[in-house]
């Protein structure tokens, strides 16, 4: 695999501030000695010396040493490991001529005696009694194994508990003809070591799964000694080689890092490699074997060396530069790096803060890798949107504005909108501004400012797609309804703006939007019948009138619907072609088209989908669904209750819409809820409906509506106010409405004066024949009314002579009353009217005649009785009567005679003395003396009842002959007492 060149390898920058470590006395001296530091170490907040005389000295972060301790009394000290978090410190010193020897140190308990740390447990290395140095180590954190390589290709595993001095076992492991240079562990479920040569690099499981078979190899190249670590953020291994940097992971090697230059040491800080490098001019050739354990020319002790920082996986040298010595040892610690030169300096190595590191990169106009920093730095997501901020303007200030609006969309969430939406107002960038704003929805930011620029945008390129999608998003709502709603209609996007509207249960907008936006009238009406009550009630209220006037069918049939409380919403089914439907299914009212024109305007989720047939397989249903049609399906559920209004609150709505008002009336009267206090309205109403109708039809089909509206009038129990049908009539002109009600009250002569007054002389007569004989005064009104003109008399006829008959038989009027009436206009005739004439003058004559042989025999007969009252008076009475004319017998007094001439016993009458005589009556003349008495005493009676008297007067047709006998009656206060 070709080692991968980033082109950030090329950029360089100062991260880290150096400075030289100031040193003690003590510290300075021991590290000034050539050859006296052996090995050194870090952990657990403290620096680790061994010499070559076998002593460890402890330092502190000021590098003062703490303490120090004679570890070994043979051989240099070579390898040492601080097990971190703890005090234990392992240490492994060598001579050549004896095994090397390991030791473990308890820092934090000292020996009593010698006050020492305590010898934990000590060790002998076996290499197969080779004595060959050792050239690489390794060590668990728990020191449970330890693995040691030999410079003859040997690998030592040691198991054990070291830290308790419970024993341990060594097994030689891997023994190879290349000297180890490296070595290390990889822990997980397997434990794996990590084998480096001169040659190769291997992998030999040691615990777990694949334990005890053959190393594997990873790469046919070796390295050189010092030129291998772990990574232990990803526990995998790091090889510097003169071509590249290489990272191994437990199944091969992975990708590598080109960085050219030979390398003889290498050490991972935080996320960066440290490198060593001798100077080109000062190098020893590569074919020098020795060079690979460090062995070189007696003057490379005062050679320079280039100390390199990278960062393999951002691809950049972090640090760089020349140090005027070979560097002895690197260590970290305190989050700082160390480096130690062979002339026992110390150099420190301060990684600058992030914020000064992304400055850097700023002034450099690298934004991506400052990006690329901040995130692998953990930097939190408001102070990564600053970077791609100045990122997007850097770009945006180059004229890459597509790459900008990229970096503006990432940082959305900490970025105020105007501050970019100003910067792609114009034309040629609103592709951009669309995507921004789009995503300014997404994370639910956006402003109703923003919803309309976006829709304004999408109407600017007419991309109805992207409108769509737009408005069709799942999920929560992300834009302002109202407004988009609104810019859609504006748009001319009505069929979107009714889908929103829909989707978002705005009922009212939806209907709104189909009829004063689209002019789908039909639509509309389908769509306020899938409506709930309230709802469509609402609705249908609104826009009866453009409704009626466009579907007038069906909106008359759900005005009956709704009104007769058998409102029921309809419900929609999708159908798929060559499919079997269910029974249930059925087209309602609503035309096809227009329920297939609604569908397309909802999404068929909002459908009832429970009888679409399920197609075999999902490319099919794909298919399939894409050809469905939508219907209505009637269902047998009861309609929902709901308060009926009055039908009153409809009237308004049918205006100009007679024929459908008529149907609406009708069904409403039909129907079986009808309440009685709506009756009135609806009985007169559809009267003068009828009516109106009539007026505006020809004479055949006027005569139909007006026979109608007759025999609405005419049936029983017909609740309509009789004025309102009198008054509804005349302004019709509909005559046998008024007749009608005139005859249902009674006013005959209001039913005569209405054809007199139009001038309708036959349907007078016909009046006159039909009501005369009930309504007598209506003979002296056709009397003046056919003779008011001559075309009126010729009309009339023979009729005139049969009223002047009719009036003079009944007394109806005076003669002279019917000569003033027939002279008022002059058109009758003398001739016209003489037989008329010559009968009543010749029954007056009779009248007369009879009239005064009443009154000369009256005037007999009261001097007959005035005589005879004056005789009873003045002279005497002879009695001549010889029996009595009770019981026959011959009189005997005492006798009783009375003044009628009858004479009786006076035991015959019953009566005794003389004061009894004065009480006593005739018994033959008492009967019609009491019949007088009572007629007497009527009269007396009357003669206070002026009301009698009045309704006499009115009753009788002679009013004299009235007056003449209610004053023989004395009701005019001149009386005589009995």
């Amino acid at each position: 695999m070709a080692p991968r060149t980033p082109w950030q390898l090329k950029l360089q920058f100062k991260f880290f501030d150096v400075s030289q470590v100031k040193l003690p006395d003590d510290t300075t001296s021991f590290l000034s000695e050539p050859g006296n530091i052996t090995a050194v170490t870090s952990g657990s907040e403290s620096v680790f010396f061994g010499s070559s005389d076998g002593v460890v000295r402890i330092l502190s972060q000021s590098f003062k040493v703490l303490r120090s301790f004679k570890a070994h009394n043979v051989g240099a000290i070579t390898h040492m490991k601080q097990v971190q978090g703890t005090s234990l410190l392992v240490t492994i010193a060598e001579d050549l001529s004896n095994e090397p020897v390991l030791k473990v140190w308890a820092l934090d308990k000292l020996e009593k005696k010698t006050g020492i740390p305590r010898c934990q447990s000590t060790l002998s290395i076996h290499n197969g009694r080779k004595q060959f140095p050792i050239s690489a180590f390794a060590a668990l954190e728990d020191l449970s194994q330890l693995a040691i390589g030999f410079a003859n290709g040997a690998v030592t595993v040691v198991r054990g508990d070291l830290i308790h001095d419970r024993g341990a076992r060594q097994r030689t492991v891997f023994e190879s003809e290349e000297p180890i240079t490296g070595i290390e562990f990889r822990e997980g479920n397997i434990t794996a070591l990590y084998i480096a040569t001169t040659g190769r690099i291997l992998t030999l499981v040691i615990s777990g799964r694949g334990q005890g078979q053959p190393a594997k190899s990873l790469d046919e190249i070796g390295a050189g000694v010092g030129c291998m670590a772990v990574d232990q953020a990803t526990r995998d291994v790091v090889v510097a080689r003169n071509d590249a940097i290489y990272y191994y992971g437990l199944h091969g090697r992975a990708q590598p890092y080109g960085y050219e230059g030979e390398k003889n040491r290498i050490s991972v800080f935080k996320d960066y490699i440290v490198i060593v490098s001798p100077p080109k001019s000062n190098a020893i050739p590569r074919a020098n074997p020795l060079r690979a354990f460090g062995i070189g020319a007696a003057d490379d002790v005062f050679n320079t060396s280039t100390f390199t920082i990278l960062n393999t996986e951002l691809g950049f040298v972090a640090h760089q530069e020349q140090i005027p010595s070979q560097v002895k040892a690197l260590v970290s610690e305190w989050g700082d790096l160390f480096v130690l030169t062979m002339d026992g300096k110390i150099f420190k190595y301060h990684e600058k803060p992030l914020a000064q590191k992304l400055e850097i990169l700023y002034q450099r106009d690298l934004y991506l890798l400052a990006i690329n920093l901040a995130q692998k730095t953990g930097l939190d997501s408001a102070q990564q949107n600053v970077i791609l901020r100045k990122f997007g303007d850097y770009l945006y200030q180059k004229g890459d504005y597509d790459t900008a609006m990229q970096q503006y969309l990432k940082a959305i969430d900490n970025t105020e909108p105007s501050q970019v939406i100003r910067k792609f107002l114009d034309t040629q960038r609103i592709h951009n501004l669309i995507d921004y704003l789009e995503e300014l929805h997404d994370h639910h930011k956006a402003t109703s400012d923003h919803t309309t620029l976006l829709l304004n945008c999408y109407a600017k390129l007419k991309d109805v797609d992207k409108l769509e999608e737009f408005i069709k998003s799942p999920g929560d709502l992300k834009f302002d309804l109202d407004t988009a709603i609104s810019m859609c209609r504006q748009g001319g996007y009505y069929d979107q703006a009714a889908y929103l509207a829909r989707k978002h249960g705005e009922h009212e907008l939806v209907v709104d939007i189909l009829i004063e936006d689209s002019k789908r009238f039909a639509e509309a009406l389908a769509y306020i019948w899938r409506l709930e009550p309230e709802a469509a009630y609402f609705n249908l209220m609104k826009y009866a009138t453009i409704l009626l006037q466009q579907c007038p069918k069906d909106t008359t049939q759900i005005f009956i619907d709704y009104y007769t409380g058998s409102f029921r919403p309809k419900k929609d089914a999708i159908v798929i072609p060559n499919a079997p439907v269910s029974s249930g299914l059925g087209v309602g009212n609503m035309a096809t088209n227009a329920v297939q024109n609604l569908a397309a305007l909802l999404p068929l989720p909002y459908m009832n989908a429970n009888t679409i047939a399920t197609p075999g397989s999902n490319g099919e249903q794909k298919t399939t669904m894409s050809q469905a049609q939508i219907i209505e399906t009637d269902t047998d559920e009861p309609p929902p209750e709901y308060k009926t209004p009055k039908p009153r609150t409809a009237f308004s709505a049918f205006v100009d819409h007679a024929q459908e008002f008529i149907v609406f009336l009708e069904a409403c009267i039909a129907s079986d809820d009808l309440r009685e206090d709506d009756k009135v309205d609806l009985y007169t109403t559809l009267f003068e409906m009828y009516l109106h109708t009539a007026s505006s039809k020809k004479e055949s089909e006027r005569r139909i509506w007006e026979d109608k509206a007759k025999k609405l009038v005419e049936g029983k129990n017909i609740p309509i106010d009789t004025s309102n049908v009198l008054l509804l009539s005349h302004l019709s002109h509909f005559r046998d409405g008024e007749i009608l009600v005139r005859e249902q009250q009674g006013l005959h002569s209001d039913i005569f004066r209405s054809y007199t007054s139009a001038l309708d002389t036959q349907g007078a007569i016909r009046a006159l024949r039909k009501y005369g004989p009930e309504e007598p005064s209506l003979y002296p009104a056709a009397l003046a009314y056919f003779t008011s003109s001559p075309d009126i008399l010729a009309e009339a006829g023979d009729e005139l002579h049969s009223v002047l008959a009719k009036i003079d038989e009944d007394g109806l009027m005076a003669p002279l009353q019917v000569i003033q009436t027939l002279s008022a206009n002059g058109v009758a005739t003398m001739g016209l009217i003489k037989p008329y004439l010559s009968t009543t003058i010749e029954r007056e004559r009779q009248e007369i005649a009879t009239n005064r042989r009443t009154i000369s025999a009256f005037r007999a007969d009261t001097s007959t009785k005035r005589a005879e009252l004056d005789a009873l008076a003045t002279k005497p009475v002879v009695f001549q009567n010889s029996r009595c004319k009770a019981c026959g017998q011959t009189l005997e007094l005492p006798v009783v005679h009375f003044l009628c001439k009858h004479s009786f016993h006076q035991r015959c009458l019953g009566v005794e003395g003389e004061a009894g005589e004065e009480s006593v009556e005739c018994p033959l003349c008492s009967a019609d003396n009491q019949t007088v008495r009572a007629i007497r005493r009527a009269q007396v009676e009357s003669a206070e009842r002026h009301d009698l008297f009045r309704e006499a007067l009115k009753r009788g047709r002679d009013g004299f002959s009235v007056v003449g006998e209610w004053f023989g009656r004395g009701v005019m206060g001149v009386g005589q007492a009995e």
